[in-house]
């Protein structure tokens, strides 16, 4: 048993237990079984946080099925091998060099508790920030269920949502005018798709960004350019019919949730088609390494990026932040 075939079939084994879970009359309002296909479909789309559902989460599952999609994007998002050594560690086991071996894959031994408190903290304090408009719109105990869904939801990039209540598959839409909620929302989605490499630097040289890793480095820069490069081109090509409140809200909003999470607040039929197209880019490039986002990821569009510069213009070495990427990363 390598460590890559330990997480593929740890994947396997959390999606056809989640597809089965899902199947279960008590996952579903109307107490029905719910087909194969269609739970295999939504447990494979919540654990690789995809977004993507063929029914409407809040309408179709009961508060059971929506508890197992959390759990199922909780787990997808952290990690499956995250969660099983600290599954390990909480039962007072040892951490053998078999263990170890299968940590070092994703290079996270050493952050492993550091995600895992990482992660919590911040889908907590998201929770807590959203339940103010949540409780407000739907209740007390509705409105902190619906807080900590979009929370983790938001943090793991994600995309699921509850909101087919109003409408089915309307995602955040009902929503696009409230800048708190939309703030809320962005930060939560940009803390889950840095990385917890870049966490890592920033808890340990807190503002000093000039000993940061070179990794870290790049990611901030890529992020950074990322959001704002499509955020200036939504607000003057895409939204430039609405007020300047809606037009910078919906133009960030867009900018981020397209490259990692999958919610939206507009409606994206009506975007044109270079508005698209540039959306489907974002997607492809998605998150960064060691986050809970998907995609080819930011590190690996700006080592291609530099590489391509440093073709043009007839420099033997790729190089960033003055020091020199080893062409072995560039392959």
């Amino acid at each position: 048993m390598t460590s890559f075939r330990v997480i593929i079939i740890s994947f396997f084994c959390l999606i056809l237990v989640g597809s089965l879970l899902l199947m279960l009359p008590i996952s579903s309002r109307q107490r029905c079984v719910t087909s194969f296909p269609d739970a295999m479909f939504t447990a494979v789309s919540a654990t690789c946080v995809t977004g993507l559902v063929v029914k409407d989460t809040a309408t179709y599952w009961s508060l059971f099925g929506q508890a197992v999609i959390l759990m199922l994007i909780q787990i997808g998002g952290m990690g499956v091998i995250t969660v099983g050594l600290a599954i390990i560690r909480a039962s007072g086991r040892k951490i053998g060099l078999w263990q170890r071996s299968t940590m070092q894959v994703g290079g996270i031994v050493k952050l492993t508790g550091f995600i895992l408190k990482t992660s919590l903290i911040i889908e907590m304090i998201g929770a807590a920030l959203l339940a103010p408009v949540f409780c407000n719109d739907l209740g007390i105990a509705k409105g902190l269920w619906y807080s900590l869904f979009h929370s983790i939801s938001a943090f793991c990039n994600a995309g699921f949502d509850l909101f087919g209540i109003r409408e089915p598959f309307s995602s955040l839409t009902f929503y696009h005018s409230n800048i708190y909620l939309n703030i809320i929302i962005i930060l939560l989605i940009i803390t889950g798709g840095i990385g917890f490499l870049v966490w890592g630097d920033i808890r340990t040289h807190k503002h000093r960004i000039r000993h940061f890793s070179l990794q870290s480095k790049v990611v901030l820069m890529t992020s950074a350019v990322l959001i704002v490069l499509p955020a200036l081109y939504f607000f003057f090509c895409e939204y430039d019919h609405e007020t300047i409140h809606d037009r910078t809200i919906h133009s960030l909003f867009q900018s981020v949730t397209t490259r990692t999470a999958g919610f939206n607040t507009t409606d994206l039929a009506a975007m044109d088609e270079s508005g698209t197209a540039i959306m489907v880019i974002l997607m492809l490039i998605g998150g960064s390494p060691g986050s809970t986002a998907g995609g080819m990821k930011t590190a690996t569009f700006a080592v291609l990026f530099l590489s391509a510069i440093t073709v043009l213009s007839r420099r033997n070495d790729v190089q960033c932040f003055k020091r020199r990427i080893s062409d072995e990363a560039v392959r």
